[in-house]
């Protein structure tokens, strides 16, 4: 199965200049969206991950299934005003916005070994922000899996000396 032909090109959005990989049609296939969960769980089998933490909202699609195959515990990072409890917050930018991601003080323990995981790296901006973030908390992260790398914004520069993986490469934007 060729994953790639699940994803959807939308041009211009969510403004002019963005080309859009959208996973919708992904996420609706059943054997679509079980094989990327297996093809992105399947190198960190092994690895002693504690928990997966994954951004809104696409993140905790592939994020919850991951910590369920991988037998962890699962951190939802959100933007401002989704969490009901005390949360650490970071400012990060994306490629066409600025955001502010937050986490509960508590989510992650001292030494806990945690996995960044959202649907698409681009910038590398958000991922960059969760990893701070659960560095903050005194987590260690172990690295960072996606579904999607639009590999010619560089995301990978923010996450240095962590193992980054995607499935899915694109060469341009």
């Amino acid at each position: 199965m060729e994953l790639r032909d699940f994803i959807r090109e939308v041009p211009d959005f969510p403004q002019p200049g963005i080309l859009f990989r959208d996973i919708t049609p992904l996420l609706a296939d059943p054997v679509a969206l079980r094989e990327s969960v297996e093809v992105m769980s399947r190198p960190w089998l092994g690895q002693e991950i504690d928990l997966i933490a994954a951004m809104e909202a696409r993140g905790f699609m592939f994020g919850a299934a991951m910590a369920i195959r991988l037998g962890a515990g699962f951190v939802p990072v959100r933007k401002e005003g989704k969490l009901p409890w005390k949360t650490r917050a970071i400012s990060y930018t994306l490629e066409y916005r600025d955001d502010i991601l937050h986490v509960h003080e508590d989510a992650v323990r001292a030494g806990q070994r945690v996995l960044v995981v959202d649907d698409v790296i681009a910038t590398g901006g958000t991922a960059g922000a969760v990893v701070e973030l659960i560095r903050q908390l005194g987590g260690e992260v172990v690295g960072a899996q996606f579904l999607v790398e639009l590999a010619g914004l560089a995301g990978r520069d923010h996450l240095p000396a962590l193992e980054v993986r995607s499935v899915i490469r694109y060469e341009g934007t």
